[in-house]
C-alpha cells in the first residue's frame, strides 16, 4: 500500500509476438523450441546485402489488433532502422515502425472495483522485428547466440500513462491478452516470451499535474509479477522523494526471487537510436476496402461476447466477465450450458456457478488451464442435469464432481457404481426422520417450545443418517410435518 499522499501514474509498453507461420522479413519457421540456430537464413541473419520482403500475414494480425482496441489504421505507415549494439541482434539495428506506425489513438474499457469505468488510451501499435537470444547457463568462458527468434515479427502496443494502481495494469494486460487470443494472433504465453511487458512507472502528489520521473521496468514473466514489481517501484520512488532525493530516470531489471528492482542501464531517448528510413522497405499503403474486408472477417470479442452471455443468459456482470476472460473458457461454458438445455432444462446460472466455482476452483488449485481440464464440458452438462432431475442432490454432487475430476467418468456412471441415487421414497425418508425424532427427544421439546431454528439440525442428522441420498425437500416437508 503507497503513501496516501501519493498517486501513481503507469505506462506499459506490451510486446506481442504474432504467431505467424514465417518470420516477418523472410521465410525462416517461427516454430518455438527448435534446435539453436536451426531456423535462420541470411536476412535474418543480418548479412549483407540481403532484402526484407514483408509478411502480409503479420500486417494482416496487426490490423486485427487494431479494430479491435478500436484504434485508426493507417492508410500510409513506414519501418525505420533504429539503431543499436545488442550481441544477439546480428544486423546492429532493429527494423521496427517509428514516426508512422500502422495503429494510432486506440483504447481499452477497464471496471475497476475502486473506479468502477476507466477508459486506458493506446497511443500506438507497431511493428518490428525480435531480436535473438544470448545464452549463459552452462557455459564457461564466454557466451553463445540463437538467433532462431531473431525476425519473429512482434507487435509493440504502447499505452497511454492512463493506469493509477497495479490493479488497473493487470486488469488492462489481461483484457489485452485475451484480445489477442480471441483474435488468434498470438498464444499471450508470458512465460515462454510471446506477450511480454516493460512498464513505466512514476509517482505525483495527488492533484499535481506535472509527472514524477519515470522508471522502465523490465523482465517480468506473468501478470502478478508485473503488478508486485509496479508496487515495489512506485514505493521505492516515494521512499527517495521523502527523504530528499531524486528519481533518476533509468531501466530496471526485475528480481521476482528478491521482490525488487535493480538499475540496468540509463533510460534511453528516441535520438539515442539514430532513427532513419529503412530504405529497403516501401511505405506499407492499405486501401480502405482491405481494412474493411479484414474487419467483416473479426471473430466475436471477449467484450461483444461479454454483452451476448449477459442478454442471452442472463448472467450477472460478474459471471459474464470471468467466462469470457478466455476464449477457452467461454467456449467449455456453453458446452456445459448447451448440454444442459438438451438434456433438460436450460439453466445457464447453474452452469456458470459450476464452472466458475466449482471447476475453475479445483482448477486453479491444481495449477491447471481450462484446456488442461479432466471434466469433459458435456459430463459437467449431465452431473446439472442429475441434479435437476433428482437423480442426486446438491451434497452428493458435490461428491460425484470430485470422483468425476478424479476420473473424467461419466457422471451416470459413478452415481450408477457408488450407489448414490437420491432417495426420494416418501415412506423410506419418513421412516428415517422418526428414528431421528425419538433419538432427539430433548431438541423435540425445545423445537415445540419455540426453537424453530432446530429444524437444520434434525435434517442434518436425518442427511447425515441416509449419508446425503435424501431429498431435502422432502426431508423438511416431512420433519415440520412430523413437529406440528
Amino acid at each position: 500500500m503507497i503513501d496516501s499522499r501519493y498517486e501513481m501514474v503507469i505506462g506499459l509498453e506490451v510486446h506481442v509476438q504474432m504467431q505467424t507461420r514465417s518470420k516477418i522479413f523472410c521465410g525462416c519457421s517461427t516454430q518455438f523450441g527448435q534446435g539453436a540456430n536451426t531456423q535462420i537464413c541470411p536476412v535474418c541473419s543480418g548479412f549483407p546485402g540481403v532484402l526484407p520482403v514483408l509478411n502480409q500475414e503479420a500486417v494482416q494480425m496487426a490490423i486485427k489488433t487494431g479494430i479491435a482496441i478500436h484504434g485508426q489504421v493507417r492508410p500510409v505507415s513506414e519501418f525505420s532502422r533504429k539503431n543499436y549494439f545488442y550481441p544477439d541482434l546480428p544486423a546492429g539495428y532493429q527494423i521496427t515502425q517509428f514516426e508512422l506506425p500502422i495503429v494510432e489513438h486506440g483504447h481499452l474499457d477497464l471496471h475497476t472495483e475502486s473506479r468502477g469505468a476507466k477508459r486506458i488510451g493506446i497511443t500506438r501499435i507497431h511493428m518490428e522485428v525480435d531480436a535473438g537470444k544470448s545464452l549463459h547457463e552452462g557455459i564457461v568462458g564466454g557466451s553463445w547466440v540463437d538467433l532462431n527468434r531473431t525476425g519473429t515479427p512482434l507487435m509493440e502496443i504502447v499505452s497511454e500513462p492512463d493506469m493509477r494502481s497495479s490493479a488497473e495494469a493487470g486488469e488492462y494486460l489481461k483484457k489485452l491478452r485475451a484480445i489477442v487470443r480471441y483474435l488468434g494472433v498470438s498464444d499471450g504465453n508470458m512465460e515462454q516470451g510471446s506477450f511480454r511487458c516493460d512498464a513505466n512507472v512514476s509517482v505525483r502528489l495527488k492533484g499535481a499535474e506535472k509527472f514524477g520521473t519515470r522508471c522502465e521496468l523490465k523482465n517480468m514473466n506473468s501478470i502478478r509479477n508485473v503488478m508486485r514489481a509496479i508496487e515495489y517501484e512506485a514505493e521505492r520512488h516515494i521512499d527517495v522523494i521523502e527523504s530528499g532525493g531524486h528519481i533518476v530516470q533509468q531501466t530496471r531489471l526485475w528480481d521476482a526471487n528478491a521482490n525488487l528492482s535493480r538499475p540496468m542501464r540509463g533510460k534511453e531517448e528516441a535520438h539515442d537510436y539514430r532513427y532513419f528510413p529503412e530504405p529497403d522497405l516501401p511505405p506499407l499503403h492499405l486501401t480502405e476496402e482491405r481494412i474493411e474486408t479484414i474487419a467483416s472477417s473479426m471473430p466475436e470479442l471477449p467484450e461483444t461476447k461479454k454483452e451476448r452471455f449477459i442478454e442471452e443468459y442472463a448472467l450477472s456482470d460478474y459471471d459474464a466477465e470471468v467466462l469470457t476472460n478466455s476464449l477457452e473458457l467461454a467456449d467449455y461454458f456453453e458446452a456445459v450450458a448447451r448440454t444442459v438445455a438438451e438434456k433438460g432444462q436450460a439453466d445457464p446460472k447453474a452452469a456458470a456457478n459450476w464452472v466458475t466455482v466449482e471447476l475453475l476452483g479445483v482448477l486453479n488449485k491444481e495449477g491447471l488451464e481450462i484446456t488442461q481440464s479432466p471434466v469433459p464440458a458435456a459430463h459437467l452438462g449431465k452431473l446439472i442435469y442429475l441434479i435437476q432431475n433428482n437423480t442426486i442432490s446438491g451434497k452428493i454432487a458435490k461428491q460425484v464432481f470430485a470422483t468425476l475430476f478424479e476420473t473424467g467418468k461419466d457422471p451416470e456412471i459413478i452415481v450408477s457404481e457408488k450407489g448414490l441415487k437420491q432417495v426420494t421414497d416418501s415412506s423410506a425418508i419418513e421412516e428415517e426422520v422418526e428414528k431421528v425424532l425419538a433419538a432427539n427427544a430433548k431438541e423435540v421439546e425445545l423445537y415445540r417450545g419455540g426453537k424453530t431454528k432446530l429444524i437444520g439440525f434434525f435434517v442434518g442428522q436425518v442427511m447425515k443418517a441416509t449419508r446425503g441420498k435424501a431429498n431435502p425437500g422432502l426431508v423438511n416437508s416431512i420433519l415440520r410435518q412430523k413437529l406440528g
